[in-house]
């Protein structure tokens, strides 16, 4: 199975000035093209070979895992980003009133942690099969999928994600990034999930 690059829902100008086109030049264009590459070279002659993204997560480690990871933590971040996000839906907001007491306590949590990865790593708001949010931060390549966790969006703290544009200000980053986020596209994910809130 050959992996493929994935595709930018919306022009690489749309999100500035938050995130710029520069920035998407480098960070999409060029480091997402190279996880997909090095994933299928890594790949070749493995039992990996015919496994989707997904799947190599969950059973791979080392440079297997990294790459694989590095492209569906991208591709996942990316499409969670609008240049006209929806608003929070009303069951979401309702099971962070639940957990988190408000909107604004939630937020502060997650963005905290963006901030508060240490090196590089991805902020993640996922959800478990007890309908339960969790906030967490991953280093590296970390996703919750090895955490048999459905993820419902992330925000990627390395570096390159942010340097173009905010220099060493990643706490201007991430909250410029909880302004694009697009929660239909979070909560279409909750709705896949095996929390039975839809139920």
């Amino acid at each position: 199975m050959e992996h493929k690059m994935p595709r930018l829902p919306y022009a690489h100008n749309a999100l500035a000035p938050r995130m710029s086109e520069e920035t998407l030049e480098y960070h999409f264009d060029r480091h997402v093209q190279t996880y997909v590459d090095n994933l299928n070279r890594l790949v070749v002659n493995t039992p990996y070979a015919d496994m989707p993204v997904e799947e190599i997560i969950c059973k791979a480690s080392g440079p297997i895992f990294n790459n694989a990871a590095q492209v569906w933590n991208h591709t996942f971040f990316f499409e969670t980003l609008s240049p006209t996000p929806h608003p929070m839906t009303s069951v979401l907001k309702e099971l962070i009133l639940q957990q988190y007491g408000s909107v604004d306590a939630f937020k502060e949590q997650l963005l905290n942690t963006a901030v508060g990865i240490f090196g590089s790593g991805w902020a993640w708001l996922s959800i478990n099969d007890r309908c339960e949010l969790i906030v967490s931060g991953e280093s590296n390549a970390g996703n919750p999928l090895t955490k048999e966790l459905t993820p419902l969006l992330t925000i990627d703290v390395w570096e390159h994600a942010y340097y173009i544009d905010y220099r060493n200000k990643r706490a201007d980053y991430v909250k410029a990034v909880w302004e694009l986020i697009d929660w239909n596209k979070v909560e279409e994910r909750m709705q896949r999930s095996s929390c039975n809130i839809y139920i």
